[in-house]
């Protein structure tokens, strides 16, 4: 991805600062050069990047909905930003491979995952609806996924 964005400006994040914010939404998509960066949703950390050439952003582009979590950078950080989104990933074949790889990864490790606590905890109390969420993430279709869950907010545990 460095390669394919390589005549795209460079932008300077000091540590703290956010790069988007969760439910923003501006086209673009972003592309690690270095640094690390925290990704949040709402108050939880669900990933942190480090790796050059990783994509942020594609996923709202593709969907043409807002960002999914806030990207803030722990210490400095250079990042590529492509401010049409969806033109980089109409016009580069190579860009559009990294993000169905990167996609595809991210999606086998999460049913991995579920089918894993599914295994071990499946009759649970709160965790019954893992099954639920494997099914439906093997039939969804067209439908954008709404934040949170209709589980019990006070479960018995």
């Amino acid at each position: 991805m460095l390669a394919a964005t390589a005549g795209h400006p460079d932008v300077m994040f000091d540590t703290g600062d956010v790069v988007m914010t969760e439910g923003g939404f501006d086209g673009a998509i972003w592309v690690l050069v270095s640094g690390a960066l925290n990704v949040r949703k709402g108050d939880v950390t669900v990933n942190v990047v480090t790796q050059p050439g990783a994509m942020l952003g594609e996923v709202s582009v593709l969907l043409g909905i807002g960002h999914s979590a806030t990207v803030e950078a722990t210490e400095p950080s250079v990042l590529r930003r492509i401010a049409d989104g969806d033109a980089l990933l109409s016009r580069e074949p190579d860009a559009i491979r990294e993000v169905a790889v990167g996609l595809a990864q991210r999606l086998n490790f999460l049913t991995t995952y579920l089918a894993d606590l599914t295994h071990q905890y499946g009759d649970a109390p709160g965790l019954t609806m893992v099954a639920t969420v494997l099914r439906q993430l093997e039939q969804r279709s067209g439908t954008a996924a709404s934040p949170g869950s209709s589980r019990d907010p006070d479960p018995e545990y």
